[in-house]
């Protein structure tokens, strides 16, 4: 491969964007927030809804997701301490490509694990 094309695959802008919210654990928080009726989420109602992630990588991906301006992160001085967590308004412009995604993994979860 030359040395353009190995250039051009690192600033794929596909690639790079993906790779912020296309792993594992990113998905699912958006689609969980986007799914919640008002919007906005407590970490401990995020973690009960994702019961096989672990603290440690959901607070990571939140980290992260955060990171990429995709949630935000509203922190209140109480005690114990509250923190919330929403979709912002990049998030939610990229909900209807996820929910479609979803929507074709569904369709097509027979042919596309089972085969």
């Amino acid at each position: 491969m030359s040395q353009n094309k190995v250039l051009e695959y690192d600033n794929c802008p596909i690639r790079q964007v993906v790779s912020k919210f296309g792993d594992k654990w990113s998905m699912l928080v958006l689609s969980t927030l986007d799914q919640h009726e008002s919007g906005v989420m407590r970490y401990s109602e995020i973690q009960r809804q994702m019961t096989d992630c672990s603290q440690k990588m959901l607070s990571q991906t939140l980290r992260n997701l955060e990171a990429s301006h995709l949630i935000s992160r509203k922190a209140y001085p109480e005690v114990p301490p509250r923190v919330e967590y929403a979709l912002t308004d990049l998030g939610r412009s990229l909900m209807p490509s996820i929910n479609s995604l979803i929507q074709w993994a569904l369709d097509n979860f027979e042919r596309v694990i089972v085969a």
